[in-house]
């Protein structure tokens, strides 16, 4: 089965940057559709980012330009880039494997806090 642990959130000023990670275990996550979610508070968890297991990547128009989704298969590792960080985008970050009751798998989560 597989496990997704998020790392790399934290504190950054508005137009920073920061990097989020999501390690697989279990799977490999290059077999599959991946994508990064985020939940503000008082709001919906929304898609921000995905990739496709061949590599289309397709984002939220208010992060596109600033934020790429990538995947190192040799770490097992899905990656956010996030540039230009603004205010709205703190929230926290899950990765997650798109699929059907227990085969749809979530991270922990990982916190962004962007001071303006």
């Amino acid at each position: 089965q597989l496990k997704l642990v998020e790392s790399g959130g934290g504190f950054v000023q508005s137009g920073g940057s920061l990097r989020l990670s999501c390690e697989g275990s279990g799977d490999r996550i290059s077999i599959y559709s991946m994508a990064w979610w985020r939940q503000s508070p008082g709001k919906q968890r929304e898609m921000v980012a995905g990739i496709t297991s061949s590599g289309t990547t397709h984002y939220l128009d208010s992060v596109e330009g600033r934020f790429t989704i990538s995947r190192d298969s040799a770490k097992n590792t899905l990656i956010l880039q996030m540039n230009n960080l603004k205010p709205e985008d703190t929230a926290v970050y899950y990765c997650r494997r798109p699929g059907v009751d227990a085969f749809d798998i979530w991270g922990q989560g990982t916190q962004v806090t962007v001071s303006s």
